[in-house]
């Protein structure tokens, strides 16, 4: 199993009358031999969940969408590593079992070959209930409790034959059975939608542009959940009487606000899932509470960041606060906390010009995109300065300076939008 630490990064000096600490937590899984062992040799309890979407719009562009659709699948079952427990299931209006007819199989030679047999008599039809399958998935899950689950949920279309409250509750219900990376095929999906489903589930969202990019995706996504050897890290918290953690979010890889899903110990304690982990995995969060004032020279604890790893609590790092006179140092920029500042900041602008991109408003789009293409400019995050340069053009990335274009690809939209949350790391080397 891994073994994890933590490393707290912030400017501890607060100027008098200031209340409010920052803080970048930086957590890492190291390896250890049984961690780097092969998945099928490690003794995990491994449960893969493949869902996709079989409604009758897989069965547009020639059926190319469907038959990528199988392939991918196919292509995921013969990465699942032997004596991981799996299931494929088809989703419409309905949720039903592909394989195998009920409950879990085992994966081998000979599972996967049968998994792969049962998909050649898959046919779209139907309409979609993205809550019904997500149950479905939580049902197998439940069957296997403590093990590392993930499911891969692909869709081609918004999830039009359920109401938003069922989907709400379906969610809810899925919450720490299983974690959900979603993907939507094409450009007739919902990203609000699919982001819903994995910001809740601790996954991840993105977009497949055409059929036959899903295999890659799939075999990426399966293998990724095979590297999981923690099905559960909690990020424990502890602060101090009279404070209020005014949030904690993850910052990289992806912006991720961890705040509404606080799990609480006792009055003073709070804690937030990490989801699975892997050996070799790195970690940020931002973590901001505001405390009582106190007076200049007084030294205060504001927090201690603890890690619960297999049920067991960690000890990781300290938050402190020290009031000073000094304005040297109550008004030095710690670089972490100001990089992922800007990251998150970068997702809002992006949110916000699209948003109002949409509504007409060139003025505001022009605004709040020209401020992401400099954001994303001066932090060196360049993927996402090529996704905004296919919605806008770039006179000045230094200064944002931007003028929108007037006809843009459905699919480059979408990729801006659905990859905005996507951050890079600050370099602690210089």
């Amino acid at each position: 199993m891994s073994e994890f630490s933590a490393e707290v990064f912030q400017n501890e000096y607060l100027p008098a009358g200031s209340d409010t600490v920052d803080a970048v937590v930086t957590i890492r899984s190291g390896e250890t031999g049984a961690a780097s062992a092969p998945a099928s040799m490690a003794g995990r309890d491994a449960v893969e969940i493949i869902v996709i979407d079989t409604s009758g719009s897989m069965s547009e562009e020639g059926g190319r969408k469907m038959r990528g659709a199988l392939e991918a699948t196919a292509a995921a079952i013969d990465t699942i590593s032997d004596g991981v427990q799996f299931a494929v299931i088809g989703g419409n209006a309905a949720a039903y079992m592909i394989y195998p007819n009920e409950g879990l199989a085992v994966a081998d030679p000979s599972t996967r070959d049968q998994a792969k047999s049962t998909l050649r008599r898959v046919r779209p039809k139907g309409g979609t209930a993205i809550g019904t399958w997500l149950r479905a998935a939580g049902y197998l899950a439940s069957q296997r409790p403590g093990a590392i689950a993930h499911t891969l949920l692909l869709t081609d279309g918004k999830n039009q034959h359920e109401d938003d409250r069922t989907l709400d509750a379906a969610i809810a219900a899925c919450a720490g059975l299983f974690q959900c990376d979603a993907r939507g095929l094409g450009t007739d999906w919902d990203v609000n939608e699919l982001r819903k489903v994995a910001t809740a589930l601790l996954g991840t969202v993105d977009i497949i542009p055409r059929p036959e990019d899903m295999t890659a995706e799939f075999t990426k996504l399966t293998r990724q959940a095979m590297g999981k050897d923690v099905g559960r890290v909690l990020l424990r918290l502890w602060t101090p009487k009279g404070s209020v953690c005014e949030f904690v979010k993850q910052v990289s890889p992806a912006v991720d606000d961890l705040t509404t899903k606080a799990e609480p110990i006792n009055p003073l304690t709070n804690d937030y899932p990490l989801g699975a982990w892997g050996p070799g995995e790195e970690r940020d969060y931002h973590v901001r509470v505001r405390i009582p004032v106190g007076s200049v020279g007084d030294e205060r604890l504001a927090g201690r960041v603890m890690l619960v790893v297999a049920d067991a609590e960690q000890p990781a790092a300290l938050v402190r606060a020290v009031w000073t006179d000094d304005e040297a140092l109550s008004t030095r920029i710690n670089r972490e906390v100001a990089h992922y500042t800007g990251q998150a900041e970068l997702a809002d602008a992006i949110a916000d010009g699209l948003a109002a991109r949409d509504r007409g408003d060139a003025a505001t789009a022009t605004v709040k995109l020209g401020r992401a293409v400099q954001i994303a400019h001066e932090s060196g995050n360049g993927d996402t300065v090529r996704l905004l340069q296919k919605v806008v053009d770039v006179d000045d990335p230094a200064t944002g300076t931007v003028r929108l274009r007037r006809e843009v690809d459905r699919t480059d939209e979408m990729a801006l939008d659905v990859r905005s949350t996507r951050t890079v790391r600050v370099n602690k080397q210089n």
